[in-house]
This record gives structure tokens, sequence and C-alpha cells, in this order.
């Protein structure tokens, strides 16, 4: 986030507070218009506080103007110069009736200035104020009209009792002193009361209204009882400064008192005495007297304990690094209840482990992560600031979209590019763009370096570098297994860059890293030897990959090599380049090693022995050769390979067509891929055979997707007792596939899109009286009568292991005779993926699973209903880019809370019932208490109103029924 235009000097602030005046001024005009009151008025306004002052009199007996009541409504404060006329004005006493029933209803702060008048006077109905309020009461007598008579009596008492509560408000008396010293101490009061931004502006916000809604919707909740502590953490640069000091900004005065604590982080670093001048600034903001003198952290410490003890207290601490910070300045007291505590923060384990949480009630605490801006929010704010308007200039469109492309909707990063290319050409973006890629210490650059120079742990630091230069969005599993075989803590490792923001777990459990952080992470690797790549310990570059391997030029140090001949230029590599394995010789320490596409030539002898992953996708022979060194080998991806047959016993292709030569012995040497625990051959069409798994004994993951031309697979693999993965997906050739199946008896995730596992049927009476007759375990010859069972129901009867957590059959021509009556063996299973079947409503079977959180049954054509689902689940997926036959999903009354994702879009608006956990009702039944706990607050307009429903899909349509109410009990609703 990031500031997209500043007030002029003086300008008004209240337009940032949402009201249209700070300050409305009430005084009788005889007495102070030209004197007291006129320099008052200037006063305020220099120190830009928009006060709201009328310069006409209005005769006695007139009504007050519409005009003015507005403008007391609109003002967030008033202040009344009680003079000696003052009572003697009807206006002014209705003036003062309005604010005062302001001050009751919307909290609006009120200041009596006692002007040459003695305060009891005005309590009391005494001396001028006495005599003005006796007229009053004459002309009510004097009145002939009985109704009029009436009206006047109710407002002389109105007025009375108005002046008696102003006259015991807290308020500032003017006698014996000086005017100018006076109206000094009033405005500085005021301006520390409203919190105004002297002579500058909160900043506009680009593309953070979702933020600024949720941050100030956290704010004025008092619905707890306990004191509220919201966490906004995200990656340097992101915004957090600017969202919070926006929204301090408007709501800061709605508190008894508030501190912004600034820039935490850097006060305190190579500072001895920062976090002592933050206890200071702390405590001098939130106190209105005299500072203590301390010279510690504790005496400071137990000064803000108490003083916010009695305070309802806003307070915002930017930037926190460490728990210090926090101990320091929350305690270990509670706050008074009401307090709400803003952290911002790159490390957010650290609010919850603070001395404040230890205390009883424990705050009550969420967190917020700010994320980047989206594309379209991303061009505006580099148009704004690189051309001062919303859109690019002519000429500019290309480069522009490159450049946003870059920072991925990073918002300091699009100001600092932005402001940098103000009234440059089109050729110096161009190469700005160039620079970027290759400049070490820009501004952006160095915010994001914060970060990581934090780590304080040098394992935390290679881990990062690590993901940066070869694992980015690679499964985070995965990931954990190779570098955990290169001495690296990835358990808590992780747990600390994701702390820190500088990693996130994205779908389908990948690693994700901002693309600003990852090019910073391999700037820090650059540092190494900026000139010479091969003294490095890390090559990701795939230009300076091949440069080095050409002129066999690598070192010992090289910890790490990823070289993808798709990713150069043609022209580049001049004639065709092969590999000569002695350029790897020399490599004693790579443990990371990525060769795609490349044509290799010598001895694999010469392979590095200490490698833990190698991946070699479009691998051109047809077998791995037997003299690769693959004892320490942790991780081997072949995807895309040339390769028939994967089975160290064959070095032979042509004797893999032998069914003896799968079941027969390998190698004497069983540990030649001993330490192997992933195994990737996807999308190798060539791939036969599958075979020797008493070679893998530490095999953990399995991957043949779309091995098109896999036939069989060894049942040696019952030798992996350690295998968890298998994915067979669209391996449609498969035979044997259920008995393989059926000796995975640990596996956890088994994944079988596209298998052709539906091609048959059979009654179930039939299956029941097969099983019944057939003792597995014990008979051998079963086997035999196995295989005469479709497909399908071997599959579902026979061969799912009850270790099972996740299940993946997408795509299988699975119809509703597919499935058993009893789904419960699967006593584990928490994650089911049916989609692309023809069934016509979610199998019955499904119910009896005890633990199923996950159901999806996407692109099912032919699914009409889904009824009574597990209690368990958490999510249901029913989305689809077709127009589905979906017409009812049926819940549980007690269903727990469920995130459902359904194609709202396709879906005609009375086609589709929910039962359950949704209800529609007319809003006019729906108790008040009900509505309130949706935030909704102002319930008049209810009964003036219609409405309707609008989608971006079938426009505006008219309810039927009178305000209707979506009410989600629990439930989060997806409209696809």
């Amino acid at each position: 986030m990031v500031v997209l235009s500043d007030y002029a000097e003086g300008s008004s602030s209240s337009s940032i507070h949402g009201h249209k005046h700070d300050l409305f001024l009430s005084f009788r005009g005889i007495d102070t218009r030209y004197s007291f009151t006129n320099h008052l008025h200037k006063a305020l306004l220099d120190v830009n506080i928009s006060t709201f002052l009328d310069d006409e009199e209005i005769k006695t007996g007139e009504d007050l103007k519409p005009e003015l009541e507005t403008a007391i409504k609109e003002s967030r404060a008033s202040i009344i110069v009680l003079s000696k006329n003052y009572a003697n004005s009807s206006w002014c006493l209705d003036e003062l009736v309005m604010i005062l029933e302001q001050r009751r209803s919307s909290n609006q702060i009120v200041i009596p200035i006692f002007y040459h008048v003695e305060p009891t006077h005005v309590r009391k109905q005494e001396s001028t104020f006495g005599l003005a309020m006796d007229e009053h009461r004459q002309q009510m007598e004097a009145e002939t009209n009985a109704n009029k008579r009436s009206q006047m009596a109710k407002k002389i008492d109105n007025w009375e009792k108005a002046l008696t509560e102003v006259a015991n408000l807290k308020g500032n008396d003017v006698n014996g002193r000086l005017e100018t010293e006076f109206i000094d101490e009033v405005v500085k009061d005021i301006y520390l009361r409203l919190r105004v931004p002297l002579r500058s502006a909160l900043p506009q916000l680009i593309g953070r209204e979702t933020s600024k809604n949720f941050v100030t919707s956290w704010l004025k909740d008092t619905s707890s009882d306990t004191r509220d502590i919201l966490t906004i953490f995200g990656m340097g640069g992101i915004g957090k400064t600017s969202l919070t000091k926006y929204v301090y900004g408007l709501h800061c005065h709605e508190f008894d008192t508030s501190s912004y604590i600034e820039d935490m982080s850097r006060r305190c670093a190579g500072n001895f005495n920062g976090l002592l001048d933050l206890q200071k600034q702390l405590c001098s903001d939130i106190s209105k007297t005299s500072p203590i003198q301390g010279y510690d952290f504790i005496t400071y410490t137990s000064h803000i304990e108490n003083l916010v003890a009695d305070k309802k207290v806003l307070l915002v601490l930017d930037d926190i690094d460490s728990l210090d910070q926090l101990n320091a300045l929350l305690g270990s007291k509670a706050f008074h209840r009401g307090s709400k505590i803003m952290i911002t923060t790159k490390n957010v384990w650290l609010t919850e482990s603070c001395l404040l949480f230890k205390t009883n009630p424990k705050p009550k605490h969420e967190k917020y992560e700010l994320k980047c801006l989206w594309e379209t929010e991303s061009r505006k704010l580099l148009c704004v600031h690189a051309f001062m308007c919303n859109d690019p200039e002519v000429g500019y469109e290309e480069v522009l979209e490159k450049l946003v492309k870059y920072c991925e909707g990073h918002p300091f990063a699009l100001e600092v590019l932005g402001k940098s290319l103000h009234n440059r050409d089109v050729a110096y973006w161009e190469e700005c763009i160039e620079g970027l890629k290759r400049e070490n210490s820009s501004p952006v650059n160095n915010v994001l370096r914060i970060s990581f120079d934090s780590l304080s742990s040098k394992n935390d630091k290679d881990l990062f570098k690590h993901i940066a230069c070869f694992f980015v969005g690679t499964d985070k599993d995965v990931t954990e297994t190779i570098l955990k075989a290169c001495n690296i803590k990835t358990r808590s490792g992780i747990t600390n860059l994701i702390d820190r923001c500088l990693l996130s777990i994205g779908r389908n459990n990948k690693l994700m890293m901002h693309g600003l952080l990852q090019e910073m992470g391999r700037f820090v690797v650059r540092e190494e030897s900026p000139d010479k790549p091969w003294k490095r310990s890390r090559l990701w570059c795939h230009e300076e990959s091949f440069k080095v391997l050409k002129q066999e030029k690598g070192k010992g140090k090289l910890l790490g090599l990823s070289l993808d001949m798709r990713m150069l230029e043609k022209e580049k590599l001049g004639a065709s380049f092969e590999l000569k394995t002695d350029a790897l010789g020399k490599l004693n320490n790579l443990m990371l090693l990525q060769l795609n596409y490349v044509q290799i030539n010598g001895s694999y002898t010469n392979f590095p022995k200490e490698l833990r992953w190698l991946c070699m996708h479009g691998f051109p022979l047809k077998s791995l050769p037997s003299d690769l060194p693959t004892e320490n080998l942790v991780a081997l991806d072949m995807s895309y390979s040339n390769i028939e047959s994967f089975g160290i016993c064959y070095g032979d292709p042509q004797r893999l067509m032998s069914r003896k030569k799968l079941t027969g012995s390998c190698l004497k040497n069983k540990r030649l891929l001993g330490s192997l625990k992933i195994l990737n051959l996807s999308f190798c069409e060539e791939l036969c055979c599958l075979g020797c798994f008493a070679n893998m004994p530490s095999l953990e993951r399995l991957i043949v997707r779309n091995c098109i031309g896999l036939v069989e697979v060894c049942e040696s693999i019952e030798a992996c007792v350690k295998l968890v993965l298998v994915d067979l997906s669209y391996c449609n050739k498969l035979e044997k596939l259920p008995r393989i199946i059926s000796m995975l008896k640990k596996v956890k995730t088994l994944v079988l899109d596209g298998c052709n596992l539906g091609g048959s049927q059979i009654k179930i009476t039939d299956l029941e009286k097969l099983t019944a007759k057939i003792d597995i375990d014990k008979k051998p010859s079963s086997s035999a009568i196995l295989e005469a069972i479709t497909n399908d129901f071997k599959f579902f009867s026979i061969s799912l292991p009850s270790s099972l957590v996740s299940v993946s059959l997408k795509n299988n021509n699975l119809s509703m005779k597919s499935f058993p009556i009893d789904f419960s063996c699967l006593s584990m299973l928490k994650n089911l993926y049916l989609d692309g079947n023809p069934i016509i409503s979610m199998p019955n079977c499904l119910r009896s699973l005890p633990r199923l959180e996950m159901l999806s049954m996407g692109h099912c054509k032919r699914l009409a209903s889904v009824e009574h689902p597990p209690q368990t689940l958490r999510k249901l997926i029913l989305f689809s880019t077709f127009k589905p036959l979906l017409r009812k999903v049926v819940f549980h009354p007690e269903m727990s809370p469920l995130d459902l994702i359904i194609p709202w879009k396709l879906l005609a608006p009375s086609s589709l019932e929910i039962q359950g956990i949704v209800k529609i009702q007319p809003i006019e039944g729906v108790e008040e208490k009900v509505l309130r706990s949706l935030g909704w607050s102002k319930l008049d307009f209810l009964s003036k109103r219609r409405t309707g429903t609008y989608t971006r899909y079938r426009g505006t349509e008219e309810s039927k029924i009178q305000h209707n109410l979506w009410r989600q009990r629990d439930a989060e609703l997806d409209y696809g």
C-alpha cells in the first residue's frame, strides 16, 4: 500500500473521518462574534480543524435553520461558548439541546467554554441565565394559542435540563486567563481529542477496500468482553503500515486515548535506548499527565500496564520483530475492556508468544494476511505514479504490462518503479526492466532483504536460498524429503519462513514465493561471486549453468545446479551440445542436479557421488544407466523420458517382455537404490514395465502419471512397506491393477484418475456370494477367482487399503452400480475425488465414511442430487463448467461448518434446493437479534423497501418474496 495523493497544506481533515465537519461552534453573536469566537475560529482553522461557524444571526423566536441541524449532526465535536447573553437566544438553546442529543446518541465530543460566566450560574440558571429563562417563561405565558404555549413549555423544560447537563461537563473557564493562551490551550485539547492530522492527510488506498473494511469491522466490533488484538502480517512493502495508518486516523478519536508507534524494527536496530524511547512515546501518547522519570524497561512497562488498565485504548505497534518489543510495550496485565491493539509484523508467530497471552482471560486474537494487489489495481497504482492518472499514455501499454507482471502486485515496488519512470520514454522503460534482473541493491530489494537478514539461523537462510533457486512450485513434502537428506532442518525451517512471510503454501501443497522474494534470494547467492558463477553455491540460471558445464569450470563449492536446454535460445548454443560427464567430475559436493533435455556423453561414473536429487526430464536412453551412482539418491525424476523399463536388474530392454523377468531375481546388490524415497516417471510413454522394488526398500512416493504404455507393475512392490503415495493416473493399460493395489498395505494417498475402473458391472449379491466363499488371506488360489470379478467391484470390495487418507478416482466412468454397499472399511479416509464420473447422486456408501472431510464431485454431468453427506464433511465441491442437472442438496440439520462450492452462475434462480444449513425466508420473519448478529444495526429501512438480487451473469431480478434473507448457518458459499 502506498500514498496515492496528499491533501494540500491547511486543507480540511473532516472528510478523512467520514464527517463533513470536525467541529461545530455554538456561540452568542452579540457577545463574542467579533472577539473571542473569531480568534478561536481562526486558530482552529490554522491547525487544520474544519470548523462550522454560522455568520448569520437569527431573530428571537425563529426556529433553528435546517442547515444548522445538519451541521451539528455532521460534526465530530462541538464547542459551546457560554457567555452572559447565551441563554437569551432560543436559537442557541435549541443548538445546545441538539448538541447534547448528539453526544448521547453518537458519542459526539462536547467541550463547554465558560466565557466570563460561572458554571454554577449556568447549572442553576442564576444571574443572567436566570433572567433569560424568566423572559422565556413570560413569553410563554403571554402566548394565547394553547398548543404553542404547550410547545414552549416543553422547550423551556428541555433548555433548563440542557443547561444543567452542559454545566456538569468538564469544561474550560476563561476567567483570569489571557485569551491568547486560553485559546491555544483549547485548540491543543480539541486537536488531541480529534486526532486531526496536522497539515497532512491520510493516504488514499488503491485496491485495499476489502482490507480496509475488514480492519474497520474488527475495530468496531464490541461483542467481545475481552481485549482484542489484530495481527496484520505480510511480506515487506506489502502495505501494512499504510493500512493501519489509514484506519487509525479514521477511528482513533473513538477511544479514550490512542497511540501509533511506527517503524519499531528500524528504531530499535542498533540503538541501545531504542526500545526505551518507544516506551516513552507510548506513555506520552496515552497519558495527559507529566511523564514519569524512569531509566529502565521494567519501570516503564509497569507504568504502561497501569495506564492501559483504566482507559479504552487504541494502540498500533508497527513492524514488530521481537518478543522483547511486545513484552515491553504490552506488559503482562490485561488492558481495559474495549481496548484494541493492532500489530503489524513480518513474523506472525510473535504475537501469541508474548506475555500478554499468559493473562486470564487471554486476549481475543485475529490474524489478517495482507496480500498482493490484483492486476487491475496494480496497473492503476503504477499509472498513478508514472503518468499521474489512472491509465497509461499511448505507446506505453506493452511495456507497462511487463512491469506489472514483474512486480506481481507488490505495492511498494509499483510505487518506487512508477516514480522512477515518470516522464521517461519507452526505451528507458525497457532498459529499466532488463536492469532490474541484475540490480542487487534496488530500494525494493533492500526492503525485502530485511526479512531475510533477520533470520537468526544459518539453516533457515540456506533453506530459503535452496527453495528460491530450485523448489518454488514444488510439493512441500517432496521438498522436505529432498532437503532433509541435504542436512537441512526442513520442518522447523519452513515454519519459520512462513511465519516471516518469506514463503507460503499454495494449492495442492505447493511451496509458493513472491517473485520479488525469489529474486532477492537469488541475489543473495549471486553476491557470493558476482562475476564468476562457478564459485557460487547454487546455479539456477540456465545460461550460466550451460557456460559453466561447457567450459568445465564447475568447482567443489557448488551444491546445486539447474540446466534446462529448452530454456536457452538456440542461436546461443551454436552446434548441438552434448554434456561430457567429465564436466561433473569435480563437483564433489553437488547434491541437487537438474539436467532436463540434455544430451549426455561419457561414463556415468563421473556423476557426483553425493547427489540427493536428480532430475533428468527428456532422458534419451531406454533404461537407467547401470553405472550411475545412486547410493545416496533420495529423489529421482525422469519424467518425459524415452525410458522403456525401470528396474536395475534389467540391462537389456528386450528381455522385459518376458513375465519371468519381472518376477525374477534382481541384482545381487539390493541396495543400489536403498536411499530412494521419491520416484517420478510420469509421461514416459515408452515405459512398459516397472519392477525390482526390492531394490527400493525406502520408497515413499511412486508417481507414474500418463504412462500410456505401462502394462505391468512388478508384484515386488509389496516389499515397499514405506510407500505412502501412489499415482497411476491414466495408466489405463495396466494389468492386474486390483492385485497391485491390494499389496499397498500402508499407502495413504492413491491417485487412479482415468484408469477405466468402471468398464463393467456385476450385481452386489453375486459379489457377496463370491466373497463369502473366499478367504483371501488364507487361500492363495483365490487370486484366479478374483481376476474373474469385474474391475470395478473387485477394486472396491477387495483392493482398497484401509490405511487410505486420500483417494482420487476422477474420470473413471464409474456409475452408481460401481460402488459397494458399505465403505466403512476406509475408516481413515478424509479426501475423496469422484469428479467426471456419470453418477446421478451421491453414492449411499459414502455416508458410512466416519472421517470424510472433503468430497469432490465436480463435472459430473448427470449428478442431480447430493443427500445427507457425512456430518464430518468440511468441504463439498460440486463445481461444473457446463450447465448441471443438480437440483437438490440436503444436509443433516446438525451439519458441521462447511465450505460449499456450487456453479451458481449456471443455475436458474429457483432450480436448486438446498436444505439443512441454508434457509431462505422473508426477512420480516427473522428475529431482530439474528439480523444484528449479522452486523445490521439500522433496520428501519427494511419495512420501506423492496429488494432484488443481482448477479453479473443474469443481471437484476426482483425477488418474489419481499426481503429475502440467506441465512448461512456455519456455511460458506462459493458461487463458482
